[in-house]
């Protein structure tokens, strides 16, 4: 891309290197991995039910599996959703990054390397999010009909799996943060060579 372009993207950036205060892509991050998680455990555990019921009578908590299954498909639609944003603010301020070029992560990657891994596997992650919330539909509306079971077990182990790909591109994304300093308040204002106890008070 024209790099006069995306300089007309950097209009009034603040400390951060971002046109507003807080960066909205880690925050959005949080939501995705939580209403995933959410939704995988929360179906784990309506799989598990029959052999956990007794904990919820001990416990005087008037549950029924049908709860659970509801509980992990709106958090599977919800997280698909919120990754869409997601996706967009994350390549939105990856455009605005001006990481350091002389440094090299804890994984030896440089800057350049590490936002183009964690731009694409950002966009994976989005697909997969899609496709799992697709297939858990079909196992809400087709296939578990007249079940009492919702979820499939390799449904689940996909989950899980999709669980560990999000915790690598996290350490991606932590990466560009802490290691590179990318739209990180602080550490920008640490390399103009600003007193962080007289502006951040």
């Amino acid at each position: 891309m024209n790099p006069e372009l995306i300089e007309q993207l950097k209009v009034q950036l603040g400390a951060n290197g971002l046109p507003y205060t807080i960066p909205i892509h880690p925050n959005l991050v949080h939501l995705t991995l939580g209403l995933f998680i959410i939704g995988i455990t929360f179906d784990i555990v309506g799989v598990l039910f029959p052999t956990q019921k007794w904990v919820f009578k001990f416990l005087a908590i008037t549950v029924e599996r049908e709860n659970f299954f509801d509980v992990g498909w709106y958090n599977m639609v919800a997280s698909t959703i919120i990754t869409f944003f997601t996706v967009s603010a994350g390549f939105y301020e990856m455009l605005l990054a001006a990481p350091p070029t002389d440094i090299k992560s804890a994984w030896g990657l440089q800057a350049m390397q590490t936002m183009l891994w964690h731009g694409v596997g950002g966009v994976v992650l989005f697909g997969l999010i899609a496709i799992m919330t697709l297939w858990r539909g079909w196992q809400r509306y087709v296939w578990s009909e007249g079940e009492d079971r919702q979820v499939q077990w390799s449904y689940l182990a996909a989950g899980a799996v999709i669980m560990f790909l999000m915790y690598v591109h996290g350490t991606l994304g932590a990466q560009l943060a802490a290691e590179f300093g990318v739209h990180n308040t602080a550490d920008r204002l640490l390399r103009l060579g600003e007193d962080l106890n007289t502006i951040l008070k």
